[in-house]
């Protein structure tokens, strides 16, 4: 097991015993100290009380950072800061204005914090400097919503007196970009990024390949970028990363302490390999490239020596290029694959992601494969249709695998709102904004319970998408209802409490420019 996945489980073993603590220290909805209106935080904070007094950022402000394991927090912060009030607020190391504090005594794992604002200034404490990034994202939300303006604004930059714990209910808050059957550059996966790093994500999912296109570049399979990236749905350009694009991505969300997991989708959704190489195949004999939409008609090899010495090499590149503990392998809707010939082919991939000192992740269908506990199941199936995934879902619990939870019926952002949304899909369901955050990851399937969740994701396939406005469009307002599910107590979920925080953040997305639904569930 990788000392990263073993550190991630141990913080969700102390979330889970977090969440034992007395209601009263968990409840959003603690009475007040003061008259004045609570904020409306997205994700809703562990504890919440509102106190007198007003602090005002002015030309004058510095964002004072005692250590240096602030510094990540607070240069994103004063740059976030510097576009919209115009104000220089320098970083130092000792005075007063917005303190970003990670001396420790916090005791709420590594991205808990403590956020207090009086008249005085601004203080947030942490024991790391995630812990202060999460704060910060709270900040940004007591602020004026043109705070999120990429052009300067006239003040005043006021910020209501607060006291805040928070802490994360589950380790691990993911979202899902498919670059596969549609392209995003380099550009528009920051900015995907961005969006949910405000929400407090911390795991950036990356599909990187399936039948329509292979997105990152492999320097011992360079066919596979430069022939197999080609293509895209219904004949639209595709594109592939470069390994310095890789790496840039990665560094960009290290900078906002979320984790990216690269996927390559084996041993079915892998028809742009197949037509890459001719050798991947059994008879031998390339197919053509493929632009429809169909799923579970491709397959690897899994006989073949070929196709595990080109899994080797994909995974060790893959590997050396990512710093984070997973190696996510894909494994669903493998309808081709003989069940026998699947499970073979998963316990040969599991030993080469972990000769490479990662561990592996991948959907449901491979608990149904022999997997080590430090693998990681992630749950997809609509709990509403086949029974498949549920049992997958209960296997890996019962095996000691923990589990992702992304239903579709609540979690994949490429479902519908309503029938007559012009994008997505809605062979799981009809998707608005109330179902998409009125359900539990610890309470959906019968048998999976707190203990073997290790978070949440929320997943976006891009069939129907071809442009940054589409998938916000998409994304917005459900993914930070997904986020919130992952983040905030269990005790604190309410759809009528959650409505209107959401609808607050209308505001804030229209100035940012954000393409989002304006969802008539939500009084924006």
């Amino acid at each position: 097991m990788s000392r990263r996945l073993t550190a991630a489980l141990a913080s969700a073993a102390l979330l889970t015993l977090s969440a034992t603590l007395p209601a009263a220290a968990q409840s959003s909805s603690t009475p007040t100290r003061h008259s004045a209106p609570a904020p409306k935080l997205v994700p809703v904070p562990v504890s919440l009380h509102v106190t007198s007094g007003t602090y005002q950022i002015t030309a004058k402000t510095k964002i004072v950072v005692p250590s240096g394991t602030g510094l990540r927090a607070a240069s994103y912060l004063a740059g976030l800061l510097r576009r919209s009030t115009g104000f220089p607020l320098p970083i130092a190391r000792e005075g007063a204005g917005i303190v970003l504090d990670a001396s420790g005594g916090v005791g709420q794992g590594d991205e808990g914090y403590r956020l207090s604002v009086t008249s005085d200034g601004v203080l947030i404490n942490a024991d790391t400097g995630e812990g202060l990034f999460r704060g910060v994202q709270t900040l940004r939300q007591l602020l004026p919503a043109k705070v999120e303006s990429h052009a300067k604004q006239a003040g005043p930059w006021k910020v209501s007196g607060v006291e805040i714990e928070d802490y994360p209910r589950f380790a691990y808050r993911g979202a899902m970009l498919d670059v596969a059957r549609h392209f995003f550059s380099v550009k528009q996966v920051k900015r995907y990024i961005d969006l949910a790093a405000a929400y407090k994500v911390n795991a950036f999912h990356l599909h990187l390949s399936d039948d329509q296109g292979w997105r990152i570049a492999i320097k011992s399979w360079p066919r596979l970028a430069k022939f197999g990236g080609r293509t895209a749905v219904d004949g639209d350009p595709g594109g592939y990363y470069t390994q310095a694009d890789y790496r840039e991505i990665v560094k960009y969300a290290q900078k906002r302490f979320i984790t990216v997991i690269p996927e390559i989708d084996t041993p079915s959704h892998t028809n742009a390999a197949l037509a890459s190489y001719a050798k991947l195949n059994c008879d031998g004999k390339a197919p053509k490239p493929y632009t429809g939409t169909d799923v579970g008609f491709s397959s690897l090899c899994t006989g073949k020596d070929i196709t595990y010495e080109f899994l080797d090499d994909v995974i060790r590149e893959l590997a050396k290029l990512t710093p984070g503990p997973y190696i996510h392998i894909g494994g669903d809707e493998a309808h081709s694959t003989k069940q026998k010939d699947y499970t073979k082919f998963i316990g040969k991939v599991q030993k080469i992601v972990h000769k490479y000192g990662k561990s592996m992740m991948g959907w449901e269908e491979i608990a149904g494969a022999k997997i080590s506990q430090d693998s990681v199941a992630a749950h997809w199936n609509p709990v509403t249709g086949t029974q498949e995934g549920t049992e997958l879902a209960r296997n890996a619990a019962k095996n000691g695998v923990k589990l992702i939870m992304a239903p579709a019926d609540h979690a994949y952002l490429d479902m519908k709102y309503t029938h007559k949304t012009p994008l997505g899909q809605d062979w799981a369901a009809i998707v608005e904004a109330r179902r998409a955050y009125d359900w539990d990851p610890a309470k959906l399937i019968t048998g999976v319970g707190e203990g073997d969740v290790l978070g949440v994701e929320a997943p976006i396939w891009t069939e129907t998408m071809k442009t940054l406005s589409e998938l916000e469009y998409m994304a917005y307002p459900r993914l930070p209802g997904i986020a919130e599910i992952g983040w905030s107590p269990a005790s604190s979920h309410s759809w009528s409490g959650y409505r209107s925080r959401i609808a607050a953040q209308g505001p804030r997305w229209v100035a940012g420019s954000v393409s989002f639904y304006r969802s008539p569930q939500i009084p924006f």
